[in-house]
């Protein structure tokens, strides 16, 4: 067997977060050599030293620029420049790089994204409001520029592996699979006492707050209904979501004639990364393996719609179509964020979203424009965050 052909220059965006954490990790334990060219991050300036420290990438960024001067003075003498503030994030992402990790969290990380795909450049996408946002629109911009996106969210990166091209006019459905979260169990008078601590005790998945929380509400499940439409240009009504407690099944495509297909695996974030970096060929590294006979059973059941109205929340916004998904994504940011902050109540982001969605679609502030789709996306976006900030302030006067 040949030598593996990888990707040497890379960018990893958001590489403190779970997800850059995850490819970094991957990079040391399998050994693979590669060129660094920039590491992100938002605030946390103390692991991006770190990680500049060991990498030695020729730029390190944070977002917050308040945190400039620490940046500087923890990678004194290492020869890595510092930067700061959004522009200094795109620039990073448009080094050259052959492979870009794009891990950053919300829709902060549709600018980066989109200017890492303009260089042709393999992006490996973990920031899936990117293409909540503006998915047609960044997979043109790539395809163009002569590079490609590979989806790193396990679920459709198991699509991903999967879906055979030349079958792609027989898929008869694309079936997600949900952990069902913290509160799989809950009824909806416990989950409206529901805590962040609890909210973001995610079962399976070491994650970070916000997506943790996204699990919770099964919020996570609607977008990535939006990326699967985007990605693989399936309709809304062919894609089901099917609640898999263990995580072993990360997603399945059934095709007309029946046979349905899966991709699995321990629930480890490493094993689609690796898959989206050494793509078309697999990557040896030390990877869990998966023991079966350790589950025992498998389990799978229907989500209850009641108590997680997400899942319909993003149907309707596919439905809806034109700035809908991005507005969605933007009102579920503001409303994960309150909770958080415990200024709203767990049932409250959901309701938060839709009154933002149901709002903004009455004043026809969802129609998008022949511009530019990354601004188009970015002031939809803004609307939508003034629009779920009133509503979030409503519901907060009434705790």
């Amino acid at each position: 067997m040949g030598a593996l052909t990888l990707p040497r220059k890379v960018v990893v965006l958001g590489s403190t977060g779970s997800i850059g954490l995850s490819t970094l990790s991957l990079f040391e334990e399998s050994g693979v050599e590669v060129e660094i060219l920039a590491l992100t991050a938002g605030r946390n300036v103390e692991r991006l030293i770190e990680q500049a420290r060991r990498w030695s990438p020729k730029v390190a960024v944070i977002e917050d620029e308040s945190k400039l001067e620490t940046l500087r003075d923890g990678l004194a003498g290492t020869g890595v420049r510092a930067a700061a503030g959004a522009a200094a994030v795109a620039e990073a992402a448009a080094m050259g790089a052959d492979w870009v990790m794009s891990a950053i969290v919300g829709a902060a990380g549709l600018p980066p994204t989109v200017a890492a795909a303009r260089t042709g450049a393999i992006v490996a996408l973990a920031n899936k409001e990117s293409l909540v946002c503006a998915g047609p629109a960044l997979l043109a911009i790539a395809k163009a520029a002569g590079g490609s996106v590979i989806p790193v969210d396990s679920e459709h990166s198991a699509i991903f592996q999967v879906l055979q091209p030349d079958c792609a006019h027989r898929v008869a459905r694309l079936i997600l699979t949900a952990s069902g979260g913290p509160f799989r169990t809950w009824d909806r008078a416990a989950m409206a006492a529901a805590t962040p601590e609890q909210a973001i005790a995610h079962p399976n998945w070491s994650m970070g707050a916000k997506i943790s929380v996204d699990s919770a509400t099964m919020m996570n499940k609607g977008l990535e209904m939006i990326e699967a439409s985007y990605l693989f240009g399936t309709p809304e009504g062919r894609i089901d979501v099917v609640i898999h407690p263990q995580s072993v099944i990360h997603s399945l495509v059934e095709y007309a004639d029946g046979s349905t297909l899966a991709q699995l695996g321990p629930p480890d974030m490493r094993a689609p990364i690796a898959c989206a970096f050494a793509w078309p060929d697999r990557l040896p590294w030390p990877a869990p393996r998966l023991d079966l006979a350790a589950y025992g059973q498998l389990t799978f059941e229907s989500p209850d719609l009641d108590r997680f109205p997400s899942i319909g929340i993003a149907r309707e916004a596919l439905r809806l179509g034109g700035g809908a998904p991005t507005a969605m994504n933007a009102a579920n940011e503001v409303a994960v964020a309150a909770f958080l902050d415990r200024r709203i109540g767990f049932l409250d982001i959901a309701a938060a979203v839709a009154g933002t969605l149901e709002r903004m679609n009455s004043l026809g502030s969802l129609v998008v424009t022949e511009s530019d789709a990354v601004d188009n996306a970015m002031m939809i976006d803004a609307s939508a965050r003034r629009i779920a900030a009133e509503v979030v302030a409503q519901k907060h006067r009434r705790l």
